[in-house]
Formats: C-alpha cells, sequence, structure tokens
C-alpha cells in the first residue's frame, strides 16, 4: 500500500510556499511558535507535521491545508498540473521546446522500465 503522506513532497511544497511569502525559516518559525530547526526539519522531509502545525503553517503562509497535502489527497494531478504551469509560465519558447523534449525521452525512459 502507498503511504498516504509523503513528507519529502510536504516538505518541498511548504519550502515553496514559504518563499513565494517571502519568509524566512526564521520568521516562518516565530509566526507558527517553533523553532527554525523544526521548520528545517520539515521542509528537508525528516519530520512530518502535527496537525496543530499543520493549521499553524496554513494560516501563516495564507493557504488551505489542501494546498499543503495535495499530494496525499486525490485533487494532486491538479495541483500538479498546475505547479507545472507556474514553473513554464515565465519560460522562453525555446526553453519550453527544450522542457518538453526532456519530459518525452524522460517518459519514453520510465515506460521502458517498469
Amino acid at each position: 500500500m502507498d503511504k498516504l503522506f509523503n513528507s519529502r513532497d510536504f516538505g518541498r511544497r511548504l519550502k515553496s510556499y514559504r518563499q513565494k511569502n517571502h519568509l524566512s525559516q526564521m520568521r516562518l518559525a516565530e509566526l507558527i511558535d517553533t523553532s527554525t530547526s523544526s521548520v528545517s526539519h520539515l521542509e528537508n522531509g525528516t519530520h512530518a507535521p502535527s496537525l496543530e502545525t499543520l493549521l499553524k503553517l496554513a494560516s501563516a503562509l495564507n493557504i488551505g491545508i489542501d494546498d499543503m497535502l495535495c499530494d496525499s489527497l486525490p485533487v494532486a494531478e491538479n495541483h500538479l498540473e498546475k505547479d507545472i504551469a507556474d514553473l513554464l509560465s515565465d519560460c522562453s519558447l525555446q526553453e519550453k521546446q527544450i522542457i518538453k523534449d526532456i519530459i518525452l525521452t524522460t517518459k519514453k525512459t520510465l515506460r521502458e522500465h517498469k
């Protein structure tokens, strides 16, 4: 059975939202009343957040809990597609073509080695 919660994916998403809000780990820690090292552990995926911490994070980052947990929810695919679109939004046409070629090659390789 697949894990319902992936700490590494959660940490990656947390770091992204923190950076989008122009917050340092220290400032986020202050906002949620924890230590900087705790924020670091969450972002590195070495610890999972408690429900209380999850609620504080969502409030401090002004996002919904589903945004924080989308890799663990059925709507993950929609969020993933939005994340990819966001990544491509500031790319030039040439960069998009290169990324497309990389995706096609990666997809082919993944399917050949299942």
